[in-house]
């Protein structure tokens, strides 16, 4: 009789996390090792149904979706997976695996620690995470009142996000199928256009995660005043939810930051909001007219479409430092200069970016060599693209992430003893309620 493997997860939604947790998922079913139960959960605000919308892709996983009785479980299982941030994961199966994205920062809080070390082993997206779960250290009391240092002891181990190559990689112009995005795309003047890609998040200007605001101000200070010819700037973004409430606020931080700019000619950002399929992201991302994606990200704790978009042999444009200079070379890739800087206050969010940690700030003359070097000598960098593209196809593909899936769990997991009864503890449920799905929508100049 097969093991028990019960994995809970937000399968079903439309998030980062939810893309991590179907490749594991995947992973664990097509070893054929394990009996494998899915209990889904949410993710913030972000939208569920991913599954509902590629059946043909994700249906399969259904018939291991489980729905609990009063939140109990119906068994102890062999082994429990929670793919979540560390504060939430609970000791439930006779082996315990965390699974997380890790830490964007220089330290995780102490109940994240706490969280790792109630596990039997922590899995994490990069080196850098790893790095910080195994150096953060508290100063806390024993039962007895006596100082003892509150550190991670639980096994840490860095198991790669993969990604589909069969979805992400170069296509030709008569292979797009989404016409509507297509069309959009073709509508805008410039032939030229740097892509952003994830949430802008909270924080005041220059002092969000993602650094969303500070890139498009930067942008329009360096190509603005100049007649003829500029590049554009697409955001694929929100503000972590898909509604038009959303949409519109996005629009109104864009336009702030356009007007304090004063100049009579300025640049063009355009908007791109909603939820997208992995097949039209990988359009999106090999549109002609999309020549690179750009990032000044202040830490990731993988950064996967950095990772996707390298699969076109396009070039990236990023920060050096966090997850993504895992898979991202020197040589092939512009990875920006800067220094480590506090988190502001306004970008401060309790367990997850803690005050006291630092992360990444860009050296603006960094950000001004690279934006107007790509635009100027395109066929050098389109030649590192080809190369980076290369080296992601052969290092970070699902398979990849499989293989090294399965070396990790059969090198860590012991043999199971027999199956107890007990009472479970009750799960805890992430987020909020559901949003609507939207329609995907044109893209819309600001």
């Amino acid at each position: 009789m097969k093991n028990t493997f019960y994995i809970s997860c937000p399968i079903d939604t439309f998030s980062g996390y939810g893309a991590r947790s179907r490749d594991f998922v995947k992973s664990v079913i097509e070893s054929n090792k394990y009996e494998v139960k899915i209990i889904p959960q949410r993710w913030g605000a972000t939208p569920t149904g991913f599954i509902k919308d590629h059946q043909e892709d994700w249906g399969f996983l259904e018939p291991h979706i489980i729905s609990l009785q009063d939140n109990k479980l119906p068994e102890q299982p062999d082994i429990w997976c929670q793919i979540t941030v560390p504060n939430e994961f609970q000791k439930v199966g006779k082996y315990n695996i965390g699974l997380t994205a890790g830490i964007e920062t220089t330290a995780c809080s102490a109940s994240w620690i706490e969280g790792c070390n109630r596990m039997d082993l922590i899995l994490t997206s990069s080196t850098h995470s790893k790095n910080i779960f195994e150096k953060t250290t508290y100063n806390g009391k024993d039962q007895n009142g006596n100082v003892s240092p509150l550190k991670l002891i639980t096994p840490c181990e860095v198991l790669i996000e993969g990604a589909d190559l069969d979805v992400y990689k170069p296509l030709k112009p008569e292979e797009f199928t989404n016409v509507d995005l297509k069309d959009a795309l073709n509508s805008i003047p410039e032939s030229f256009a740097y892509l952003y890609v994830g949430h802008w998040m909270q924080g005041q200007m220059g002092e969000d995660r993602k650094n969303v605001g500070l890139l498009v101000k930067a942008f329009y200070e360096l190509f603005k005043g100049k007649k003829g010819k500029k590049p554009a700037l697409i955001l694929k973004t929100s503000g972590g939810g898909a509604s038009y409430m959303d949409r519109n606020e996005i629009q109104r931080r864009i336009a702030s930051i356009r007007k304090s700019v004063p100049s009579k000619y300025l640049p063009n950002v355009y908007l791109l909001h909603g939820e997208f399929s992995n097949e039209e992201m990988n359009e999106l991302y090999n549109h002609p007219k999309v020549k690179a994606m750009v990032s000044l990200t202040k830490g990731e704790g993988f950064g996967r479409p950095l990772l996707e978009f390298s699969l076109t042999n396009k070039p990236v444009i990023t920060t050096g430092w966090s997850g993504q200079v895992d898979f991202l070379q020197p040589d092939f890739s512009g990875l920006m200069g800067g220094k480590l800087t506090k988190i502001h206050p306004s970008a401060q969010q309790k367990d997850v970016l803690i005050e006291g940690s630092e992360w990444f700030s860009v050296d603006p003359n960094h950000l001004s060599h690279f934006f107007n070097d790509v635009v100027d000598n395109y066929k050098d960098w389109k030649v590192k693209g080809k190369r980076q593209g290369y080296y992601s196809r052969t290092n970070f593909s699902f398979d990849k992430m499989s293989e090294q899936l399965e070396e990790i769990l059969s090198r860590n997991i012991p043999n199971m003893p027999a199956q107890v009864k007990l009472s479970l503890p009750k799960l805890k449920k992430i987020g909020g309620d559901s949003l609507p799905k939207l329609k995907l929508p044109k893209l819309k100049k600001v």
